[in-house]
């Protein structure tokens, strides 16, 4: 028999991960069985789903998303607006794990 290959990692999965979020608060979900992500702002649940199980090779159980939108700052006394953030709470399948200091 042959054998069962992975499934291609397509260059757009890589667009839609931009990079973990790391903060206290994605510590504590990481107890139980969630990671979080910053995405693209653009990307969907279902095209995030793809893009963690393709990359980290896990079963994902469901995908929350929110937008953070950009907060009015000053610097040298001229206001600014941050750029709007989406960030991705995956949840996984029990016993299945991110190490998200290793990189992809």
């Amino acid at each position: 028999m042959a054998k069962k290959e992975k499934a291609a990692i397509a260059v757009r999965h890589y667009d839609v991960i931009v990079a973990p979020h790391i903060t206290e608060k994605a510590t504590l979900l990481s107890e139980h069985n969630a990671v979080v992500f910053r995405v693209a702002n653009d990307a969907t649940k279902p095209e995030i789903k793809a893009a963690v199980e393709a990359l980290f090779d896990v079963n994902v159980t469901g995908v929350n998303t929110i937008v953070q939108k950009g907060k009015t700052k000053k610097w040298k006394g001229k206001p600014y607006t941050r750029s709007d953030v989406k960030k991705a709470i995956v949840t996984l399948k029990d016993g299945q794990s991110i190490d998200v200091t290793t990189g992809i």
